[in-house]
């Protein structure tokens, strides 16, 4: 699972950049995704970081029905030259069995619709955000372990 979102310099000086308030990377753009690889695949049985920087945290996850090697920027450099190429600054992408799906389009509204069923009565309880906030609980606290075992392959795009 790749999630390549770039940020301006803003983001370093907001609330967003500040572990302390925002909890990281791994909090900010990447809990959504946790959500969803748990509800598809299962709870998280083995939670293992290979790198954590400013800007970037990347890691591995045995869940119950699946492996998961992820990474998640806010720097656009990592971002592939194709996709560049077009003027996106988002990159989404996860591949399942072999078969890459890319998914970079379609969320503009997302926070907002979320937002508007939330305080229509349509939102999800703890029992369902556990698991993702569980995790991202977790990452914050591991230490990165580098390029070992199973990393994603972006990685060594930051450590060069």
């Amino acid at each position: 699972m790749t999630y390549l979102t770039s940020r301006g310099k803003w983001y370093f000086i907001s609330w967003k950049g500040d572990q302390a308030k925002s909890g990281g990377i791994a909090s900010n753009i990447g809990v959504h995704f946790y959500d969803m690889l748990c509800w598809i695949f299962g709870d998280v049985e083995e939670n293992i970081v290979h790198l954590k920087t400013a800007d970037t945290n990347a890691g591995f996850f045995k869940l119950k029905h699946a492996t998961v090697r992820w990474f998640l920027s806010v720097n656009y450099d990592y971002i592939p030259e194709k996709v560049k190429s077009t003027g996106q600054r988002t990159y989404r992408s996860i591949t399942v069995d072999g078969k890459e799906m890319e998914f970079s389009g379609g969320f503009t509204d997302l926070h907002t619709r979320s937002y508007e069923e939330i305080l229509s009565g349509n939102g999800f309880g703890l029992d369902e955000a556990y698991p993702s906030i569980n995790t991202v609980s977790v990452i914050r606290n591991l230490e990165p372990i580098g390029l070992t075992g199973e990393y994603h392959p972006f990685c060594k795009k930051v450590l060069r």
